[in-house]
């Protein structure tokens, strides 16, 4: 498989803090490559260094089968889209979307051939003749887009792009990033903390944390295999809920809450024995009954039900935990209710509590 990008063990000090931690990273031709984390986990950081905005400490960038370790960003053939808009507010937006080709002296009919592409493919064609202060914030991001789009390159690096944007801009602007990058083809590293922004655009998401690449893997398999707690934890709205146990009977069971479930369907494999284990179910992987099924179900108290429109999000206690379990939205129960939670386990993340290493 051929890379576009290639990251090999690039290491980022400020002084004596390690941002960037021997990191690597390989981006296919065409792919969608999205840096997922929380703020400081380095993945803004990261894609400055594909720009070249950062000199890095230690390591080799490659882009395009080129080592461009310490090429200029103008000699990268990267387009960069930043949070910030970064439009000049004195030019139209055919002006914001051709400067840059002006002033590397591009022939006048190809700059109008490129312009006129970027205006169509971004549907802003009726607005090349205003100015930024006449725009919405959802058409100045995609001005902004077509400031890099014009460029013509191999790959594109997104910054964040839509969070200064409300919900409603976001969603929108999200279908017509992917929309772009289906009809282009083109390489794209983005960069972002919303999850959801994660999973409906990636081909593979990279889940970032301190400086580390903690997973790198296409969304469902983030989604339903997470490689170790924090990805589990940082990934899914609400998250992942934790019961902490033990495996016992020879790995056969989880002992939890006074009740043992059967291990037997668990995808992992067959766990070995130990005292101290944690075990990830996503709310939709557990189902609220009123009666116990041995090796099935755990004993819990109803705390607050919370209508989410297409369903409830029920919030529960078991054993000292608090879970939440997707319902139908029609099914109220009342804070108190004794209740049984059927746990599907072949679902179910199983985790070390030493290493938090998924097993």
């Amino acid at each position: 498989m051929q890379h576009s990008i290639s990251v090999r063990d690039l290491t980022l000090n400020f002084g004596a803090v390690s941002v960037l931690k021997t990191l690597n990273l390989d981006v296919a031709e065409g792919e969608f490559v999205v840096l997922l984390g929380p703020s400081g986990c380095g993945k803004s950081t990261l894609l400055n260094c594909l720009a070249g905005l950062l000199d890095i400490t230690d390591g080799q960038i490659w882009i395009k089968g080129r080592n461009v370790t310490w090429a200029e960003p103008s000699e990268r053939g990267i387009g960069m889209v930043f949070q910030s808009y970064a439009l000049y507010p004195q030019m139209t937006v055919r002006g914001n979307l051709s400067f840059g080709l002006k002033n590397a002296r591009m022939p006048k009919d190809e700059i109008d051939r490129r312009v006129a592409r970027a205006a169509e493919i971004l549907q802003i064609g009726p607005l090349l003749d205003r100015k930024p202060a006449a725009l919405s914030g959802g058409q100045r991001q995609r001005v902004a887009i077509g400031r890099a789009l014009v460029r013509d390159v191999d790959v594109f690096l997104f910054d964040e792009p839509l969070s200064n944007l409300d919900a409603k801009l976001r969603s929108e602007l999200r279908v017509e990033i992917k929309r772009l990058h289906a009809r282009l083809g083109n390489t794209m590293v983005y960069v972002t903390h919303d999850q959801i922004e994660a999973l409906t655009l990636a081909d593979r998401i990279a889940v970032m944390r301190g400086g580390i690449i903690q997973q790198l893997d296409a969304p469902q398999t983030i989604y339903n295999k997470p490689a170790n707690l924090f990805v589990a934890g940082f990934i899914g709205s609400p998250s992942m809920n934790f019961l902490h146990g033990a495996v016992t009977d020879q790995g056969r069971a989880f002992a939890v809450a006074g009740a043992k479930l059967d291990l037997s369907g668990y995808d992992g494999g067959s766990p070995v024995a130990m005292d101290k284990a944690i075990l990830g179910l996503r709310p939709e992987h557990i189902t609220i009954a009123a009666d116990p099924e041995p090796g099935q179900s755990i004993p819990a108290t109803v705390e607050i039900d919370e209508p989410m429109g297409a369903d409830s999000l029920v919030w529960l206690t078991t054993g000292g935990a608090q879970l939440s379990v997707r319902v139908p939205v029609e099914r109220r129960l009342a804070p108190g209710t004794q209740v049984h939670l059927r746990v599907d386990i072949t679902k179910a993340s199983l985790f070390d509590a030493q290493t938090e290493q998924r097993i």
